[in-house]
């Protein structure tokens, strides 16, 4: 498996394991993950302000935990990051999402990442 793609899964299980604490301050083992994972955080009002409004009818209290951390991840490599191409990032979330999620997460993930790229071609 890539190198790449590892360290996303871990990021997405950090994120997921910090939905779950009143304290958003995780120990992680990898420097760079504790640092993305920490932007991640700073970010996440932006983030989730993308998310609400490319997912109306899903409040983020009912989007699965899991599918929520996977965008979180997506939209920051794809409105803060941009270090990897638009396509890259949503491939690796969806293969995410149909690793960790449940069976439809991917489609639903795909319609909110498509729903934003599009906006950001605008």
């Amino acid at each position: 498996m890539d190198s790449r793609h590892e360290k996303r899964i871990q990021i997405v299980q950090n994120l997921y394991a910090l939905s779950f604490q009143k304290t958003k301050k995780i120990v992680l083992p990898h420097k760079q993950l504790s640092k993305i994972t920490d932007e991640i955080i700073k970010n996440q009002k932006k983030i989730d302000d993308y998310i609400h409004r490319h997912a109306p009818k899903y409040p983020l209290d009912k989007i699965a935990k899991i599918d929520l951390s996977i965008l979180r991840l997506a939209i920051f490599e794809l409105i803060i990051e941009k270090k990897e191409p638009l396509k890259v990032i949503i491939n690796e979330a969806v293969e995410i999402s149909k690793q960790l999620g449940h069976e439809r997460s991917y489609a639903f993930v795909n319609a909110v990442l498509g729903s934003i790229v599009n906006e950001i071609a605008a």
